[in-house]
């Protein structure tokens, strides 16, 4: 279980999370959702380690952990990017199997067989050797979730997940999402996309944009 007490996080002399308080359930799925510029992916990147907070605490199953400086944190924080960011330059294995080989020293046959599993149960086996270029927006969206998969975190965070999907694409991930939970990985999912909220949410924070 993730907690957060009394986030606060300023840029500026502008406060974006404002003594936030909330509790992410293992297993489940929290989505966040709001306006542009409400302090979501603000919010994202301060769970993730990406931005520090300026006050505030962080509590993993009870202890104190900070995002930010935690050395392990890819292996506990995942996170799927709005824009993929996958490496052009590496086939779709390669990308699924440079961190837990470099971060969390897997041998490169282990590696290898967690990345076969894993895009084998997002029906990308087939695409385990092409380069990002050869994928479409939908494969590379889920490359970038088995990607996050591989470190085997204990919280899996997304970034407008849908925000460049058409309809049946938009479809394929909420049931991948869906799936992921049933499976007990505990997401938080930010969007501005309502019905897409509503549809996978276990739990919802509504952020409003400040004054």
């Amino acid at each position: 279980m993730l907690e957060l007490k009394g986030i606060t996080k300023r840029f500026g002399g502008k406060t974006i999370l404002d003594n936030l308080n909330l509790t992410v359930t293992d297993g489940k799925i929290l989505t966040i959702v709001g306006p542009s510029g409400a302090g979501k992916t603000t919010l994202l990147r301060c769970i993730s380690g990406l931005e520090t907070v300026d006050s505030g605490q962080f509590l993993l199953d009870g202890q104190p952990f900070d995002p930010a400086t935690n050395r392990d944190n890819d292996a506990v924080i995942g996170v799927v990017f709005q824009d993929y960011q996958l490496f052009p330059n590496l086939t779709v294995r390669q990308n699924v199997t440079l961190a837990p080989t470099m971060v969390l020293k897997q041998s490169a046959a282990e590696a290898n067989e967690t990345a076969q599993t894993l895009l084998a149960q997002l029906n990308l086996a087939d695409q385990a050797d092409l380069y990002p270029y050869e994928l479409s927006g939908g494969q590379k969206q889920r490359v970038a979730i088995v990607r996050a998969l591989a470190m085997r975190p204990k919280l899996l965070c997304y970034d407008e997940p849908t925000s460049a999907l058409d309809p049946d694409l938009r479809r394929e991930v909420q049931q991948i999402i869906v799936q992921l939970r049933d499976e007990g990985i505990t997401q938080i999912v930010v969007t501005h996309d309502i019905p897409f909220a509503e549809a996978i949410a276990d739990q919802m924070l509504r952020v409003e944009a400040k004054s």
